[in-house]
């Protein structure tokens, strides 16, 4: 004998689990896309240390922008997004053939400065961990 379970039957018909939105799917995608292109295609030595972080993509489909980090710190941040600049029509050029859109959208490269805002806290945190142990050893 089964049980009825509504949460199963609504999961059937499509209605009881949340559907992302449109430009949060395109955003993965060209993400997921603009990665294994950066490890295949990109030739250019400036490009070598580029993760790409984050794609935000409008809701009219026209504009993505992509947050970038790259290995060595911020240093050279913004010599790396002039490269990525350079390279945007290749890079947009690629998605187009991929993701069979309509309208491919015009690609923004800005340097993701999450991870150096971690670093900091989580520097701020160590010095308090610091201060903490040596009250507690001067007690």
């Amino acid at each position: 004998m089964s049980i009825w379970d509504p949460k199963q039957t609504l999961d059937s018909v499509g209605l009881g689990r949340q559907e992302q939105k449109r430009s949060t799917r395109v955003a993965d995608a060209i993400r997921n896309e603009l990665a294994v292109f950066m490890l295949q295609k990109v030739r250019d030595p400036k490009l070598a240390e580029v993760s790409i972080s984050r794609v935000e993509v409008t809701d009219d489909l026209r504009v993505a922008r992509i947050f970038f980090t790259l290995l060595a710190g911020n240093k050279r941040a913004k010599a790396t997004e002039n490269s990525l600049h350079k390279a945007k029509g290749f890079m947009r050029t690629h998605l187009a053939k991929t993701l069979n859109m309509r309208y491919t959208p015009d690609l923004q490269f800005r340097y993701d400065e999450t991870a150096d805002k971690v670093a900091h806290v989580e520097s701020i945190f160590q010095e308090i961990e610091n201060e903490r142990k040596e009250r507690g050893e001067d007690s």
